[in-house]
């Protein structure tokens, strides 16, 4: 393994630093969260070693409703980062091939790089919407690919995918005799009803998500791993006994109340990112310098600028930050081109999402 560190990283609001900014759009979550926003203490609870494969209560929650799916078929992990880490060591070599969309959450495309593997992209463009072609998909599968990796809702544009699509990816990747990894972090967020877990399209798929983005909760690190294939769980299991033993005792504990109560949370969280989004969107409308693909999940979109601000895009961005307090995701954290940025509505106070979105036009004409 050779490790790099990625820009979105290196360019984090945490290491730029909070103070620094006024205006944060760069997040990809909702609003951090805090124990007491969900009414909670945390007990006086034994710190033993926790089950290995998280809690029971807790794996039960999390596929809840799912048709096909139990508690055994749940890994608990470190955060989906964790999730995604865990699933590319254990099922890709430098010898295998990996197909990927792009643009993506930079560790699906860093942890397979650092293992060395083959990897075949699948670019989302602009001008189809970002629409994931599944035509494209088949022609980069080669005889050692092991696994095609996608996301829904998308990061960074918020676009999804369909049941239809889901299943038409699973089937192909059956047919080819590989793994179908979905990254479902933002699945609690879709703005329509969104399809079952992609896990339990068959022994094949494998789900992963976490309670960082849609419950503002990133701090406890709490994310998971589902497949219904019994072989695979062993497999991760063994690799998360390696990497941690096993997850915190609190942090499943908490997950576990939130869980408890996921309806009534995410029916006020939809709400809110609802109002958000539609600020956005009049944005949007009335700035000429603008272009962009419209979100159907998540908390984030790509906006696309029009023509060159003055200055290039290296004045816009200094502008921004210097003069207006705002900080946005560059392209290249996404390893696009600077005129296109991730713009996170999600994260900010209402005030603050609207006084960023108003430095962001003043600072492509200045």
């Amino acid at each position: 393994m050779r490790y790099v560190r990625m820009p979105i990283e290196v360019e984090s609001p945490e290491e730029y630093g909070y103070s620094r900014i006024r205006h944060n759009l760069s997040e990809s979550s909702i609003s951090d969260r805090k124990l007491s926003d969900f009414g909670l203490t945390v007990p006086d609870l034994p710190l033993h070693y926790n089950d290995h494969r998280g809690s029971p209560a807790l794996r039960e929650l999390i596929v809840a409703g799912e048709p096909g799916l139990s508690a055994r078929d749940v890994l608990v992990t470190a955060g989906a980062a964790g999730a995604l880490f865990i699933v590319a060591t254990s099922l890709l070599t430098k010898n295998d091939h990996l197909v990927v969309v792009r643009p993506n959450y930079a560790t699906n495309l860093e942890t397979p790089r650092a293992i060395g593997c083959a990897i075949g992209f699948v670019d989302l463009t602009f001008e189809d919407s970002f629409a994931l072609d599944v035509d494209r998909v088949k022609a980069a599968l080669r005889p050692n690919t092991k696994v095609i990796s996608i996301t829904t809702p998308h990061n960074p544009t918020g676009v999804t995918l369909s049941g239809e699509v889901l299943g038409r990816l699973a089937a192909l990747a059956a047919r080819h005799g590989c793994r179908l990894v979905v990254d479902e972090t933002y699945r609690d967020l879709c703005y329509e009803e969104p399809p079952n877990l992609a896990a339990s399209l068959g022994p094949h798929v494998i789900s992963v998500s976490s309670l960082s983005k849609a419950y503002g909760m990133p701090g406890i690190r709490l994310g998971w791993i589902v497949t219904a294939n019994r072989e695979l769980q062993e497999l991760f299991l063994a690799a998360k006994e390696q990497i941690s033993i096993c997850g915190s005792v609190i942090h499943e504990w908490i997950g576990e109340k939130v869980l408890e109560r996921r309806a009534a949370i995410l029916s006020d969280t939809l709400a809110e990112m609802r109002h958000r989004l539609a600020l956005v969107t009049r944005w949007i409308a009335g700035e000429p310098l603008l272009e962009w693909v419209p979100p159907a999940g998540g908390v984030v979109c790509l906006p696309r600028m029009r023509s060159t601000p003055p200055g290039g895009t290296a004045g816009f961005y200094r502008r921004l930050l210097e003069m207006e307090g705002t900080y946005v995701g560059p392209g290249h954290w996404f390893e696009l081109p600077d005129n296109c940025f991730r713009l996170g509505y999600g994260w900010p106070t209402r005030d603050e999402l609207q006084a960023g979105l108003q430095g962001i036009s003043r600072a492509l004409r200045a």
